[in-house]
């Protein structure tokens, strides 16, 4: 085995939104010897594989170069996190080296867990199966809906917390938006099923959602998941918990979205959190340090926070990150501290949006106040289609927003 000859001073795992955010910022700060230990050589702008699975965008606008957003100044470690040793500071990659450091940021986002569901892994991607939490198959999931013109659509929310929760009935809307548009929607069952009680947990943004699946004449099912696909009869089961019984659905297009949780070398660390069933990281709630390893920060997707997982989220989460980890680096507790704001950009139609904006306690945070932002509108659209991919790459990446 290899061994790092110096600690590194910042130890970033993850070169996604959370961890390039993070770094461009305290670069800005005039922080040194910064690393980030990221294995892809791709970055991608996640929010928009919705609107690429609904015929609104096209995948290549969605992705970068890593190199092209790692912060001058950054070392970039090409390699993956295989463990880590909280008490030792040491992280071991999949190259066999061992990395120590004295400040460790985790952002190394969640895992897709396909194979939680039997029958998905094999399904995904072909015979009408697709989902919009993967570069591979968003562009799959716009190919089934333009092709289908009856039958049953159905599309799933698992149990869990998840990335971009909104995402599995966002897509379900832009379909049936489309399906309407071609005069087809008539002749199509669209079922969405949502592990959650609620079709939105914060009640303002959840009646105008029951208006808008009711226009759509969707079937709304609460508390039900997806529990198998069997791809060569096209059909699904549904776990209706709150009844307690399932139910099996022939399917001529299936979006689903997969269980997720931690990475599995996090969830057997002494970093996951207890409480979390998923193995997300433990952290404060408000600070974003590691309650028992003061020199550890986590946030984004990752980090066990009583908040959805999005960008936005992110976009808050840096810098009290960052505040809190230079007084750390001072010997001082750092006074950063996070609201749990967090933003759900809900397309609704090819044209309309209704952007969800809220924090812990589920009081409506809105960034426009001027604006009446409990409806749909049309120039919230434009927002999610071309401002905040412009916000992301020239502002958030750039430590600037």
């Amino acid at each position: 085995m290899s061994t790092t000859p110096h600690r590194h001073p910042v130890l970033i795992i993850g070169g996604g939104t959370a961890g390039i955010t993070v770094a461009a910022r305290l670069r800005r700060k005039g922080v040194r010897g910064i690393a980030i230990l990221e294995p892809s050589d791709t970055h991608w702008y996640q929010p928009l594989w919705t609107l690429v699975g609904g015929g609104r965008a096209t995948a290549e606008l969605t992705r970068r170069p890593e190199r092209s957003v790692i912060p001058p100044g950054v070392e970039w470690i090409r390699d993956a996190a295989t463990a880590v040793d909280p008490d030792a500071e040491t992280v071991t990659t999949a190259s066999g080296a061992e990395l120590r450091y004295e400040h460790l940021v985790l952002a190394p986002g969640l895992q897709l867990d396909w194979s939680a569901v039997p029958g998905l892994a094999e399904s995904v991607g072909r015979d009408g199966v697709s989902s919009n939490y993967s570069p591979e198959y968003a562009p799959k999931t716009w190919e089934f809906i333009r092709n289908l013109t009856s039958g049953t659509a159905v599309f799933t929310h698992p149990a869990g917390p998840i990335k971009c929760g909104g995402a599995p009935q966002k897509i379900a809307y832009l379909a049936a938006d489309h399906w309407r548009r071609e005069g087809t929607l008539k002749d199509i069952r669209v079922v969405l099923a949502l592990a959650e009680p609620a079709i939105f947990k914060v009640e303002t943004y959840a009646r105008e959602l029951e208006k808008v699946a009711a226009r759509y004449g969707i079937e709304v099912r609460l508390q039900s998941e997806l529990l198998s696909v069997d791809p060569e009869r096209r059909e699904l089961t549904l776990a209706d918990r709150a009844a307690g019984d399932t139910e099996r659905i022939s399917y001529d297009f299936l979006h689903a979205t997969p269980p997720q949780s931690a990475p599995d070398w996090l969830k057997t660390s002494p970093l996951a959190d207890p409480a979390s069933p998923y193995g997300y990281v433990e952290a404060d709630a408000h600070t974003l340090v590691h309650p028992r390893y003061p020199n550890v920060y986590a946030l984004g997707d990752v980090a066990n926070l009583p908040t959805s997982k999005t960008g936005a989220a992110v976009r808050k989460q840096a810098p009290v990150v960052v505040e809190n980890l230079i007084a750390g680096m001072a010997g001082r507790s750092g006074t950063g501290r996070y609201d749990g704001y967090t933003s759900c950009p809900l397309v609704t139609a090819r044209d309309k949006m209704l952007l969800a904006e809220f924090d812990y306690d589920l009081a409506l945070a809105p960034s426009f106040p001027v604006i009446n932002l409990k409806k749909e509108r049309r120039d919230m659209w434009y927002l999610k289609r071309y401002g905040l991919p412009a916000l992301y790459w020239h502002g958030m990446l750039k430590g600037r927003a």
